[in-house]
């Protein structure tokens, strides 16, 4: 790794105007879907019954889903859960029947339809949100993005400097408008998991911009001759081995999640993939980018000089 990142010396630095032009496009399609379209919300977020049902074969999800939509169930959601046996079914509020009592006759609805495809049938579990409830998760979960980037953004700042921390939150916003405009475009169903992995994609990529940003730091300090874009595109090329290695193993894992987890993980593996791939993109051509924008010098990296300090040495001297 240390080979390698010797080796390369690519210009990150130049092509930060095409980077540009490429985000504010990416920027502009995830907000303007995000206006037009919207998230396809789940029912955490809408409201709905969940219906667990277990069988003793393996059951063809085309099939049940052909039964339900033929008995006055179209809208209802049908995934694997688990195992081939299991499936999970999703449907919205019906009717504008709102309480959590209505969950039982909806359900035994289901059931039976479902006794009629395959007598094995085996009724697991009955969910009811309500839309309020829904309401109240959406506001959290805005609430909860919007509380890790304030907090983010005082940690970076002091840890390194404020343009450090308009960086790295300027990034964080970056990629998640972007992972959600993908949910917006492709129309993905958003559910909690969902938001639980937007939150790990803030870590995910905090974690990478802070790698370089430390980096740009210390070779401040150590590499006195060169200008402010050579000290960032030798500290991006010297953490570039890292990142790249860190993301393709990641990258692995949530793949195989993703084709083989089953559809009932396939939106939180997506949700990751997009946000590790953004992540990446945005530690090299974002945050630092962003950086050099804003006018960072070697002698806002330098420590301050103490009061009396100059009349100590002629004191000594």
């Amino acid at each position: 790794m240390q080979i390698l990142s010797r080796a390369l010396n690519i210009d990150f630095m130049s092509k930060r105007k095409f980077s540009l032009v490429v985000s504010v496009v990416l920027l502009v399609i995830s907000i303007g879907s995000l206006a037009t379209r919207g998230l396809n919300y789940g029912i955490d977020f809408t409201g709905g019954y969940l219906i667990e049902v277990g069988y003793e074969n393996t059951v063809d999800i085309n099939s049940v889903r052909k039964l339900l939509a033929d008995n006055g169930f179209g809208d209802a959601v049908v995934q694997n859960f688990g195992t081939p046996k299991d499936i999970l079914v999703r449907l919205a509020p019906r009717g504008g029947i709102e309480k959590a009592e209505a969950a039982a006759e909806i359900s035994d609805k289901v059931f039976d339809v479902l006794k009629q495809g395959d007598s094995t049938a085996n009724l697991r579990r009955v969910e009811f949100v309500g839309p309020q409830i829904g309401d109240e998760l959406k506001n959290d979960g805005g609430i909860a993005m919007l509380i890790a980037l304030f907090c983010i953004m005082i940690y970076v700042m002091m840890r390194f400097e404020k343009r450090f921390s308009i960086g790295a939150v300027a990034a964080l916003i970056h990629d998640v408008i972007i992972t959600l405009g993908v949910f917006s475009v492709i129309h993905a169903n958003f559910d909690l998991t969902v938001l639980a992995a937007v939150l790990a994609v803030i870590g995910y990529s905090l974690n990478d911009t802070i790698v370089v940003y430390d980096r740009i730091r210390e070779n401040f300090s150590k590499i006195r001759k060169a200008t402010t874009i050579e000290i960032i595109n030798s500290s991006v090329n010297q953490t570039l081995a890292r990142t790249l290695v860190t993301s393709m193993t990641t990258l692995i894992v949530l793949l195989s999640l993703f084709i083989l987890g089953g559809e009932i993980i396939h939106s939180f593996a997506l949700a990751l993939i997009v946000g590790v791939l953004i992540g990446t993109y945005s530690s090299i051509f974002v945050a630092s980018p962003i950086v050099l924008a804003l006018g960072l010098t070697r002698e806002d990296m330098l420590p301050p000089k103490k009061e009396g300090a100059d009349m100590g040495e002629a004191d000594s001297l």
